[in-house]
């Protein structure tokens, strides 16, 4: 069966989950593509999505304003507003998928039209959304009544759909969708030896500096004012794809007072150690590496540097309505304060079942199904 997977590089989470589901359906026997039509179809979406990084990177509040404008412009409603829609009818011809899946929200309404449009196939079409719950950034463009199906990862999400007109009948709580490690009996751990394995000393605290996929990060001034507050800790440093953070915190190592660990692109399992070994970590609430802190039972501090997007809030929501409290930091000073006062920091422990069964289930029954006419 073939799958053909809708996705777009705005953030982190969108892709991973577009890209972990190809990687499950491969292991299923079938056959998978992810695809950017946003990014491959016209240019100026191209810009909007990196403006889109280029803004979380430098000042996350812009986003409020940005998401508004994108909430009310709705640029890809209906097919007839999407510029580069020969491109995308070429892409769905030439494919021929027997389903698709959505992993974003502007890829819902107009590219929905187009894969019928485009095909006598009328492939069922998909929603996954990663959203933890709903919020001021819960993007209306995610609900379609006329996709075959909505998936949420937890109840909060479905809720939030069926808010905004999402037949009940048509949504699903699937459970997360994370890279194959994540996942339980996948991966063996043991503290002392990941301890051991990365020269820290098991009496002092382990801080995680984390980030997304798109390298958005503080790592500098909050290594900085660890050492300046003379806090005794060891600190892990995930950089992602910010190449230039890494080779600072790489010159910054060896007259660091206290001992740091930066990490480039590395594989899942690698980050469950990390994730699994930390006292805690220091992170923005976005939904994929919030995702990860809760199955591994992470404890967080959500890093909100910059202003808080309207999308990072519903990640927000949820953790305060499961754990009961959330940690925020909005400097490095106000960090060490938190450090200072001893305060606990709130954990979650969302378990995994041993794959996503319950989606992939969904997906291979409505790929066997009739096409609607």
């Amino acid at each position: 069966m073939k799958l053909l997977v809708l996705s777009a590089s705005t953030g982190g989470g969108h892709d991973m989950r577009a890209f972990a589901l190809r990687d499950w359906w491969h292991q299923e026997g079938g056959e998978c593509e992810v695809f950017h039509p946003l990014e491959s179809t016209f240019w100026g979406y191209r810009l909007g999505c990196q403006f889109y990084n280029l803004i979380q990177k430098k000042l996350p509040l812009l986003h409020f304003f940005y998401f508004h404008f994108l909430e009310y412009a709705s640029m890809h409603k209906n097919a007839s507003r999407i510029i580069g829609a020969k491109n995308f009818a070429q892409k769905i011809k030439l494919s021929a998928p027997d389903l698709i899946v959505s992993t974003h929200a502007h890829l819902n309404h107009g590219y929905f039209e187009l894969s019928r449009l485009s095909s006598e196939k009328q492939s069922p079409f998909v929603v996954y959304c990663g959203e933890l719950a709903d919020g001021q950034g819960f993007s209306r463009h995610w609900i379609n009544p006329k996709n075959d199906l909505f998936v949420s990862p937890f109840e909060e999400g479905n809720l939030a759909a069926r808010m905004r007109g999402m037949p009940p009948g048509k949504t699903l709580v699937a459970g997360p969708l994370l890279r194959k490690p994540f996942y339980r009996g996948n991966h063996r751990f043991d503290r002392s030896e990941v301890i051991k394995d990365l020269g820290l000393d098991p009496r002092l605290p382990i801080y995680l500096l984390g980030t997304g996929a798109n390298g958005v990060n503080h790592h500098i001034p909050v290594i900085k004012a660890l050492n300046q507050a003379q806090i005794d800790c060891q600190i892990l440093a995930l950089c992602g794809r910010n190449v230039k953070t890494h080779r600072l915190i790489q010159k910054l190592a060896p007259t660091s007072r206290n001992m740091v660990v930066p990490f480039a692109h590395i594989e899942a399992q690698s980050i469950i150690d990390l994730l699994k070994v930390a006292t805690w970590m220091l992170a923005r609430p976005g939904a994929g590496l919030t995702t990860e802190a809760m199955v591994t039972g992470c404890p967080v501090i959500f890093d909100l540097s910059g202003g808080c997007m309207p999308q990072e809030k519903n990640n927000l929501n949820f953790w305060k309505a499961r754990a009961g409290t959330i940690l925020t930091s909005s400097s490095p000073a106000q960090l060490i304060q938190l450090i200072r006062s001893d305060c606990q920091v709130p954990q979650l422990k969302i378990p995994l079942q041993t794959s996503p069964h319950l989606l992939l289930n969904a997906l291979l029954k409505l790929g066997e199904s009739k096409p609607k006419k």
